[in-house]
């Protein structure tokens, strides 16, 4: 157990409008900090007032960007209690990025009390508007100031909070993906399976030339071949083809999402065949769109949860699937994961964690 030092704020921060948050936007009143350093191990585990971080302009963060982070939220129920979606798998999924980064692993019950602590001290900032929920990024950075390439002796770990509506504005109405052919996410032996900030700026061109060609998301080819589909912007991503569901396969070049661990857990128990381990062609995709076969696209993501796909571009070919409309499938399985989250429903697969 971590002994955690409180330092309430002073200066409490006015709370926004839960009608209007945006994703990203606000943040709370506190933070969570704790330190790394070379013989100690992880010490000083600390909430206290959110603030600017001070940093030598050498750490090594900035130059050889050794760092990670999470992704998760809390959800404030009807009757007012606040529930956790599996916390323990992004702190066992931290642990991963960090193995590979040559950080220090955190335990895993240590990042779940750190959470834990966090929302219950700003626990009046998860709000309670339909759609909304509190937003939590842990993330770690190097912060020895050393200009060489190793790792670093010293860490911060930190979570930040940040009450946040719907990812996106449109909600659950299906979105447009191009099909990238040109830049590659990530390659094996790689890190396109674990979350670093590596993998997202390398992104961004991508990005930006499908929004340039009016399309709200990438969906991402192996980098090999270019010939497999991978992830969808920053989700992992499904295809329900002739009945089967597939999704690209967690070998190394795919995050191992907890939504996309989730929905598989769901299907299956649903009585669906669910394939998350044969690699899907491209071509075969844009194939059962003609042929009718392709029934339903859909990505998964912590941030926007379900997120249907009504069109895909590859190629200079553009395949509409299921008339642009959001898929039965699709539909129960954001239906169940929010009702499990928002506690609208029973959690049967006890997935949820109070913070009391």
């Amino acid at each position: 157990m971590l002994d955690i030092k409180v330092t309430r704020t002073q200066a409490p921060k006015e709370k926004p409008d839960q009608n209007h948050l945006g994703f990203g936007t606000y943040y709370t009143d506190h933070m969570f900090v704790m330190d790394y350093t070379e013989g100690q191990g992880w010490h000083s585990p600390r909430i206290e007032p959110y603030h600017p971080i001070s940093l030598d302009p050498a750490a090594m963060v900035f130059h050889y960007a050794q760092e990670s982070f999470e992704g998760m939220k809390a959800y404030r129920t009807a009757d007012g209690r606040v529930l956790l979606f599996r916390p323990e798998k992004n702190a066992a999924r931290l642990q991963s990025t960090h193995k590979r980064l040559c950080i220090p692993e955190i335990p895993v019950e240590d990042f779940v009390q750190a959470v834990k602590a966090l929302v219950h001290e700003d626990k009046d900032w998860v709000p309670s508007a339909p759609d909304t929920s509190l937003y939590l990024r842990p993330f770690t950075i190097a912060t020895e100031a050393h200009l060489g390439v190793k790792p670093s002796n010293t860490y911060q770990f930190i979570i930040i909070a940040s009450p946040s509506g719907a990812y996106y504005e449109e909600g659950m109405s299906p979105v447009k993906i191009y099909v990238e052919d040109e830049y590659v996410r990530a390659t094996p032996g790689g890190t396109g399976f674990i979350k670093c900030g590596g993998n997202y700026a390398a992104s961004l061109a991508g990005q930006m030339k499908a929004h340039d060609l009016g399309y709200s998301q990438v969906l991402w080819l192996d980098g090999v071949e270019r010939k497999y589909v991978e992830e969808v912007g920053s989700m992992n991503c499904f295809f329900k083809i002739g009945g089967v569901i597939r999704t690209a396969p967690c070998v190394g070049t795919v995050l191992p999402g907890i939504t996309r661990m989730s929905c598989i857990e769901l299907l299956r128990k649903w009585g669906y065949e669910v394939d998350c381990d044969t690699r899907l062609p491209i071509a075969d995709v844009m194939a059962a769109a003609k042929d009718g076969t392709l029934e339903e696209v859909f990505g998964t993501g912590t941030a926007a949860v379900i997120s249907p796909v009504g069109e895909l571009r590859y190629e200079g070919e553009v395949a509409t699937v299921n008339d642009f409309k959001t898929g039965p499938v699709t539909q129960r399985l954001y239906d169940t994961l929010t009702g499990i989250q928002w506690g609208r429903i029973p959690d049967e697969m006890g997935w949820t964690q109070e913070v009391k």
